[in-house]
């Protein structure tokens, strides 16, 4: 047809009348794998890291098999020997895992000393254990969880109910120990977050404070994944809130790699330099929080004064 005819004026309208051209085909390339194999080389792959999962918790399992009669004959003697080998169980535990650490600060490492951290995750066992040398204050179900219970007696964890009826009685129990000698890590957010923010301090953990010598804030932030910086999206793959289960949790975090947590020890403050717990409970978690805000955003961190 010519162009004439093409542009020919229509009868009802009297305008000239357009073609409207032909789309082409699009072009499609055959795979040279047959059937899903192309899938599952170029595609997502939900199911990838399942084999390094397991292994993962084949390793784990093991490993703390071998270390629980070892450590429960170190508990019946006195000395630093119990406190070193925790140590080492938890480093191990985190090496075997996949999860890299980063220590920003020098631990107190002194008696009586109350280490103050942010709560996110059950890892901060892990991680807060291989990097101070104290005792773990938990709440009394932990102690019946599979693997994760077994974990808090090897690091000498205190289980408490948190009950109303026996709040004034274990707040004493915890006092004994400080006076005793040992060193304690509490989480007075009262629960674990999203890992986007802190939540507020509560004043009523701090009421044991008097007991110690010093305390000193740490914060714990999950800052790398498959060694880049996380972002809000991929936080939840290392917080552990809600109603989520502890199991499922854990098989999605063992089959990745190039997981960091970076830990801030702050400068150590004496308790009776402030006038009561309130203000104490303020001031920790404002330092805690501007600490954990600027590791999220990927910033260089220093010890923060309380």
């Amino acid at each position: 047809m010519s162009q004439d005819a093409a542009a020919a004026p229509s009868i009802a309208t009297g305008k000239p009348e357009r073609r409207r051209p032909q789309r082409a085909k699009p072009i499609r390339f055959r795979p040279r794998l047959p059937g899903q194999a192309w899938n599952d080389v170029l595609g997502d792959r939900p199911l990838g890291g399942r084999l390094r999962a397991a292994r993962r918790l084949l390793t784990v399992l093991l490993f703390t098999l071998f270390c629980i009669p070892i450590q429960a004959v170190l508990l019946q003697f006195r000395g630093a020997a119990k406190n070193r080998f925790a140590r080492f169980y938890f480093r191990t535990m985190c090496r075997l895992i996949g999860l890299k650490l980063r220590v920003v600060g020098t631990p107190a490492n002194k008696p009586r000393t109350l280490y103050v951290s942010n709560h996110t995750s059950w890892l901060d066992i892990l991680v807060l254990g291989a990097t101070v040398d104290a005792r773990f204050v938990s709440k009394a179900e932990v102690a019946t969880w599979p693997v994760i219970g077994w974990v808090a007696r090897l690091g000498r964890s205190v289980f408490v109910s948190r009950s109303r009826g026996r709040t004034g009685t274990e707040a004493q129990e915890l006092r004994v120990r400080l006076e005793e000698g040992d060193s304690l890590v509490l989480f007075p957010e009262g629960t674990t977050s999203d890992g986007a923010r802190v939540l507020p301090f509560r004043s009523s953990f701090f009421s044991v404070a008097g007991a110690a010598a010093q305390i000193q804030p740490v914060t714990v932030v999950y800052d790398r994944l498959g060694g880049l910086p996380i972002g809000r999206r991929d936080r939840p793959l290392f917080a552990w809130y809600g109603d989520m289960e502890t199991a499922s949790h854990a098989w999605r975090l063992l089959r990745r790699t190039g997981t960091r947590a970076s830990v801030v020890l702050g400068e150590s403050i004496n308790p009776e330099a402030m006038p009561d717990r309130k203000a104490l409970a303020a001031r920790i978690g404002h330092s805690v929080t501007a600490t954990a805000a600027a590791l999220r955003q990927n910033r260089d961190v220093l010890p923060r004064a309380a």
